[in-house]
């Protein structure tokens, strides 16, 4: 499936965010918009498109040239609500799940490469091997048959 198949893909699936087929100027026009046009030019220059966008942690802002810290706080909370991501829940139990598969989706999705350029939200719910997560032995050893 080429990269275009894809976008329109997920397009049509409305728990695939928009964002991640935002070129440059879409993402630079994006960070205008929520109050930080002074950094429209930190977007374009790094080539931040919404691939890369949905990878940009807090922690990365400052190389790409933004470091007030209000900004970075406020620029992590927009890109949260673009990806239908809630604040983290520093509470949550351990016992559940590490991800959504939204959530795993999209750190797929946010690298290169020919097979994740025509890689579908769809195709990877197809394809993901265990959707169900399964906590880790607490003995910490595995009993394997007799050959």
């Amino acid at each position: 499936m080429s990269t275009m198949e894809s976008a329109i893909e997920d397009l049509k699936d409305d728990s695939v965010p928009p964002c991640l087929y935002w070129s440059v100027d879409k993402v630079a026009e994006w960070i205008e918009k929520i109050g930080f046009p002074n950094y429209k030019s930190c977007i374009t220059s790094n080539r931040i498109d919404g691939r890369k966008l949905i990878t940009l942690e807090a922690s990365q802002l400052p190389n790409i040239g933004i470091t007030d810290f209000k900004h970075i706080k406020t620029i992590s909370k927009a890109v949260r609500e673009l990806l239908f991501i809630e604040e983290p829940d520093w509470k949550r139990s351990i016992s559940l799940p590490p991800r959504e598969n939204l959530g795993m989706y999209l750190e797929r999705k946010g690298h290169n490469g020919k097979n994740l350029d025509g890689l579908t939200y769809k195709s990877f719910l197809l394809n993901l091997k265990d959707s169900k997560w399964q906590p880790p032995l607490a003995n910490h050893c595995l009993i394997l048959p007799r050959s």
